[in-house]
Formats: C-alpha cells, sequence, structure tokens
C-alpha cells in the first residue's frame, strides 16, 4: 500500500470518527406556542423558536396547561410537588433551574402524570439557555427556555391565568454549537496544521538534501571530465591528412568541415571532433555525439568517481595507462594544483588542452 493510499485512509477514519461524533452533540431547538386568554377577554397566542431540547429528552411534541411546582420553583425536594387543576387532562411542568439536577426534576414531575417538562434558566441570564443533560429521565419531552419567556408564564400563572404550553420539534443545529467541541476542533486544527507544517519541512528538506547531493555529483563528475579531457589524443591537421580531403568529413557538433592547422580531439572510440567544439560537449554530456561511448567509463574514471563519492574520501595519487596497443597517456588523477611531491613527478602529454587551460587561468 502506497503512503498516499494509507494517508487518504487514515485521514477518512479521523473523517469517520469526527462525523460520529457530530453526530452526537446536534442539538434540536423546540418551538414554543403560549396561548392564554387576557383579562380583556381576548385571546393572546405567542409562537417562537425559543426552546431547547434536552440531550436524552425524546423529540416528541407535546401540549398542556402550565403548571407550577408548590413552594419551590425548582421543583426539588420529595413528592408530592405539584398540585395539578384536575379539569384539565394534560399538563406541563414549567420549572425553575437550580439547586437539584435535572434530572431529578424531570422525575419528579414525571411521576405526577406531567406530559413534559420545561426549564426556565436562571435569573439575569436573559433568554440564553443551555444543551441540558438528563440522564436518568428519558420518559417525557423535557426542554428548556430562556428566564424572560419563563418569567413571563410564570406571572401570568401566579394571577390565576390558564396559560396552554404547546411544544414542537424545531431545527437541528450542529456541535460548532458546544464549547467543547469548539475546543476540540481548535486543538484538532492546530494539530493537523502542526502536523502538515512538519511533513512539508520534512518533503522540502529531503528534496533539498537530494539537490545538494545530485549539483555535488555532478561537479564531481564534471571536474573527472576534464580530468578525463586531458587523457584523449590531441592532433593538428596537416595539409594531406585524411580528414582535410573531403568535404564529407565534418565536425558532428558544429557541423564544419576540417581544414589543415586546427586541432582536433580523437575520443576513445576513435571519432574526431574539433578540440574547441567536443572539450564543451564532454564536460556537459561526457559522452560521444556520434556513438553516444561514455567516455568516463571507457578511460575508467567512472567506477573511481563513484567510489569516491560513496568513501567521501579525496581520490589517491594514481597513474592510467590507457591500454590497446603502446600506452599512450599516462597521468595522474589529483588535482593539478595538489601540493602532493608524487604529483610533480607525473607531467600531461596533453599539452594542447594544459595551454588552453593556463591560458583561461590567465
Amino acid at each position: 500500500m502506497g503512503k498516499k493510499t494509507q494517508h487518504c485512509l487514515l485521514l477518512f477514519l479521523c473523517l469517520s470518527g469526527l462525523v460520529h461524533y457530530s453526530a452526537a452533540l446536534v442539538f434540536w431547538t423546540s418551538m414554543v406556542e403560549i396561548t392564554y386568554v387576557n383579562s380583556s377577554n381576548a385571546t393572546v397566542d405567542k409562537y417562537c423558536e425559543c426552546g431547547v431540547y434536552g440531550r436524552n429528552s425524546p423529540l416528541e411534541q407535546a401540549s398542556g396547561i402550565a403548571t407550577l411546582p408548590r413552594g419551590d420553583p425548582k421543583g426539588c425536594g420529595s413528592d408530592p410537588v405539584y398540585n395539578p387543576n384536575s379539569s384539565h387532562l394534560t399538563w406541563i411542568a414549567l420549572v425553575k433551574r437550580g439547586n437539584c439536577t435535572f434530572s431529578e426534576k424531570i422525575n419528579a414531575a414525571y411521576r405526577q402524570g406531567a406530559a413534559a417538562v420545561v426549564v426556565y434558566n436562571v435569573d439575569g441570564s436573559g433568554n440564553s439557555t443551555s444543551h441540558m443533560a438528563h440522564s436518568d429521565a428519558t420518559e417525557i419531552p423535557a426542554i428548556m427556555i430562556g428566564n424572560s419567556q419563563g418569567m413571563e408564564v410564570v406571572n401570568l400563572v401566579k394571577n390565576g391565568t390558564v396559560v396552554e404550553l404547546t411544544i414542537t420539534v424545531g431545527s437541528p443545529h450542529g456541535p460548532w454549537m458546544d464549547t467543547y467541541w469548539l475546543y476540540f476542533l481548535s486543538i484538532a486544527f492546530f494539530i493537523v496544521t502542526a502536523a502538515s507544517i512538519s511533513y512539508f519541512v520534512f518533503i522540502s528538506a529531503s528534496r533539498l538534501y537530494s539537490l545538494n547531493m545530485h549539483r555535488r555529483t555532478e561537479r564531481k563528475l564534471k571536474s573527472e571530465a576534464t580530468k578525463a579531457i586531458r587523457r584523449l589524443q590531441v592532433r593538428k591537421l596537416k595539409t594531406g591528412d585524411e580528414e582535410t580531403k573531403s568535404d564529407s568529413d565534418m565536425c558532428a557538433v558544429c557541423l564544419e568541415s576540417y581544414k589543415a592547422g586546427e586541432l582536433v580531439t580523437v575520443l576513445t572510440c576513435e571519432h574526431i571532433f574539433h578540440k574547441a567544439c567536443i572539450e564543451p560537449w564532454l564536460l556537459e554530456r561526457r559522452t560521444c555525439p556520434m556513438c553516444k561511448c561514455d567516455i568516463l567509463k571507457a578511460l575508467g574514471v567512472e567506477e573511481e568517481t563513484k567510489e569516491s563519492l560513496s568513501a567521501e574520501s579525496p581520490l589517491e595519487v594514481t597513474v592510467i595507462t590507457v591500454t590497446g596497443g603502446e600506452p599512450m597517456y599516462e597521468v595522474p588523477l589529483t588535482d593539478p594544483a595538489s601540493p602532493d611531491p608524487e604529483r610533480l613527478q607525473h607531467r600531461y602529454d596533453n599539452r594542447a588542452f594544459e595551454g588552453d587551460s593556463a591560458a583561461g587561468r590567465r
């Protein structure tokens, strides 16, 4: 399995876990309808999406007469807590938040026959609500509304007004509304971002290292190509030489015919080119333009270069004799500027190349 496939699989598993966890934190709002007859004998009907179903509440519709707990408005304590009006078949407990758990409030109302429970928030909280948890009370619908809406109904009921409450399921909302989920998303974002940055830094560093190694190898090979060029035979063409007799004999680099007095270089494959044309070519490509013969491999320099790069050590003073009949060239592999005393004992047979190098240095 490739790295990209593994990364995609890991990302899919993470996203699957996040989606599953997100679904568990989705909450539902509640539509709340308040209906009563005012002092002018007119029916007042108010409707708003101002409630929130509890985490463990069944998503069901409920309606009934608003009923307050006796004594303590928070609905805590032993039964009986409520005294519902027997003339009404269904009633909904309207209880204030605080003192005991949500589960205790809901169960107390459920045991006395409430159809649902509406919890209004504490004083000073305005119309804010929270996603209440009540894992021990899951039998009847339970919602929370703001303190302002709750106190409005409480005051009506205390004044003897019969208030009918109807709660219906509203719309779902995502986990981004949950504070803890927001913290989790922030931490996850920073972790993923840090991991991504680290990964790209690692990839960039690896590529930069590879690029530097490639450039180093190229410089080394170019240096070795320079040494290999010094071993090649250089001739000065004369009148009557085979190369000057026919216009069909021409340099494959510049496509010009050979003329008497020109310097030509003979490669190991016996192909001939203008010295000024072939040397820049060999420095960049290190192969014959016609037959692609590798001059480094032909002269045995390529193997020595690989050994020196792997061992990370300087080349030793070595004399190579190009065979194939009588020895033609004997040169050291060390840098010409090296102060090694053994280096001074050898000299180049390729005088023409030495002359060009010296002129370039000047």
